[in-house]
């Protein structure tokens, strides 16, 4: 089920943030538990638009947009390849007549997703500009 965010998901979402980066073997640890809460809870859900998706209790996967932007696109590991980010991204962007995100160029399996999705590679950086320190992709997806 897919369901606007609330206040109270805001611990539940900073976790699964972290369940999922965590999954990668190539991504640094830039930020605290303590941290991505305050990120998810002070930044992300009152200026984004964010929506969960849910099985039973538990939120397994999550979009945040910005205008244009898809800011944070997230699922648990153990619910990939089940069309859960594929809801979230078409629910979330299907009024959207130009869509921009940023992808790690480690990331295969989110550009594999991204591409099936009909976004386009549209710039190539070299980390110096994220956080993370880590190449990146800008992709556009136009209608």
């Amino acid at each position: 089920m897919l369901r606007p965010a609330t206040g109270p998901d805001a611990a539940s979402i900073a976790r699964l943030m972290r369940v999922a980066l965590g999954s990668f073997d190539w991504m640094p640890v830039v930020h605290t538990p303590a941290e991505d809460l305050v990120f998810i809870r002070d930044i992300v859900l009152p200026h984004q638009q964010v929506t969960v998706a849910e099985a039973g209790e538990n939120i397994v996967g999550f979009i945040a947009v910005s205008g244009d932007w898809v800011e944070q696109l997230y699922l648990d590991p153990d619910w990939t390849g089940q069309g859960i980010g594929s809801r979230l991204l078409t629910q979330a962007t299907a009024a959207l007549p130009v869509v921009k995100l940023h992808c790690f160029q480690s990331n295969t399996g989110a550009r594999r997703f991204y591409e099936r999705h009909a976004f386009r590679a549209e710039a190539f950086s070299d980390g110096t500009t994220n956080e993370e320190g880590l190449p990146d992709i800008f992709y556009v997806r136009r209608a």
